[in-house]
């Protein structure tokens, strides 16, 4: 890897970490059974969401963790001694499948807990927690301590495997394990991005991806038997990189707890100053300088940098978070007298549930709701639009006492009342603009 390529990966990771929190709503199109699947891959947005969970494993083996093994565990399966191409291959990919035996349960168990995960996300205890613990994995990846299991089991771990198809495949899945140092916080980082979808068949398959992500150095070099470029300060800079977006987490579930509010509507300022803080930060030494420098002023640097980028990353996050400029729906908050304008006016009524910590919800409001036609239909049709919020500290009984007359067990929930007040139509994962306008012309 030359230089130029070194200096320009953490700021890769770094931007697809920032995009990648931002992209958590695409990944609901998947949640959507009733859209066919060939119009979630049309969007755009299912694809991108894989590609960045993809990214996220291929960075994950570039690791001081992972990245100094490759050449040595597929010596031990047999990849590199294999008779032809298509022997190694095959090699390589049972080991690569081994990797998505573990870590692809991960994502179905996430997925499948995900109504009582975004639940929990309305605590601020629970904010507080998590961001805790990103906080303590971005400690771990800046080497403050290290996250490693016992010497004993990593040993025990070790001896499994062995040359063959069946030998290739258990030392992957155990691979995994021995790579806990550093996949620990990505995965946790990916594991809670899943858990806000709700939706197990792209929880199972974003890890999947993960695997194969993590798992395409190990394929390349048993497939081909190429040599890598040796390990040396870039893959420290990797981590640094990893470090730099678990704190930006560490904001993001901060957000709703925070002594001010974030912007509504999407400010060139916002985005200008986050890339602006965002470029000083790494150029002061965010990802290429090291704590582990003796002089104390490398290590003030590298603090003012980091901070600088988290706070760089952070704006930058909110911006793609905002609503565009222009068209919004006057919301209504109180449900009981919304109801009561609709029916003594004899108007269908659009009710709304969300919170800040459901990312379905957030994509309806930027994508859906904020469309101009939309917005024009909302009035031309005469809707009373109301809306349900359920973030942390906009939450109450009373709210929850009207989601559970829904018989909704989590969001998104969007229902569409007609003019004599029954339930028209109900949406419980993210809805494009078209197909919304769709059903709002039968409620019409």
């Amino acid at each position: 890897m030359n230089r130029p390529a070194r200096a320009l990966l953490p700021a890769a990771i770094v931007a697809l970490g920032v995009l990648g929190i931002s992209s958590v709503a695409h990944a609901d199109l998947l949640g959507d059974l009733e859209a066919p699947f060939r119009e979630a891959l049309s969007s755009g947005s299912f694809g991108f969401a894989l590609l960045l969970v993809f990214a996220a494993g291929l960075a994950t083996s570039l690791t001081p963790c992972v990245y100094p093994m490759i050449v040595i565990t597929v010596s031990v399966f047999g990849a590199r001694q294999a008779t032809s191409r298509l022997s190694g291959a095959l090699l390589s990919t049972s080991f690569v499948l081994g990797i998505a035996a573990l870590f692809t349960p991960l994502g179905i168990i996430a997925a499948m807990t995900g109504g009582v995960f975004g639940s929990a996300l309305s605590s601020p205890w629970v904010l507080g927690g998590l961001a805790l613990l990103f906080t303590a994995l971005a400690a771990s990846m800046f080497g403050a301590f290290d996250i490693a299991l016992p010497p004993s089991l990593q040993n025990r771990l070790s001896q499994i495997g062995g040359v063959g198809h069946k030998g290739a495949f258990a030392l992957g899945f155990v691979s995994g394990l021995i790579a806990a140092p550093c996949t620990g916080p990505v995965l946790a980082f990916l594991l809670a991005w899943i858990g806000t979808t709700g939706n197990v068949a792209f929880g199972g398959l974003a890890l999947f991806v993960y695997a194969l992500g993590l798992g395409l150095l190990f394929w390349v070099v048993g497939t081909f038997a190429v040599s890598l470029p040796k390990s040396g300060r870039w893959l420290e800079w990797v981590k640094s990189a990893f470090g730099t977006v678990m704190l930006v987490m560490a904001l993001y579930y901060l957000r709703d707890l925070l002594p001010f509010d974030r912007p509504v509507e999407r400010q060139t300022w916002l985005l200008l100053g986050g890339l602006g803080l965002l470029a000083v930060g790494l150029a002061a030494g965010a990802v290429h300088l090291s704590y582990h420098d003796s002089t104390t002023a490398v290590r003030v640097r590298k603090t003012a940098g980091v901070a600088m980028a988290v706070l760089g990353a952070t704006a930058m996050l909110w911006w793609l978070e905002a609503l565009p400029p222009g068209a919004k729906i006057a919301w209504m908050d109180d449900y009981d007298e919304a109801r009561t304008l609709a029916l003594d006016s004899g108007r269908p009524m659009l009710v709304d549930f969300g919170a800040s910590w459901c990312a379905a919800c957030g994509e309806m409001d930027r994508d859906t709701f904020s469309d101009p036609r939309v917005v024009a239909r909302t009035v031309n049709i005469g809707f009373v639009p109301v809306r349900i919020d359920l973030s942390p500290g906009q939450d109450s009984p009373e709210k929850r006492a009207v989601l559970a007359s829904y018989e909704q067990r989590g969001l998104p929930l969007v229902v569409l009342h007609d003019r004599d007040g029954e339930e028209a139509a109900r949406v419980t994962s993210f809805m494009t603009a078209d197909r919304f306008l769709q059903l709002m012309e039968r409620v019409d």
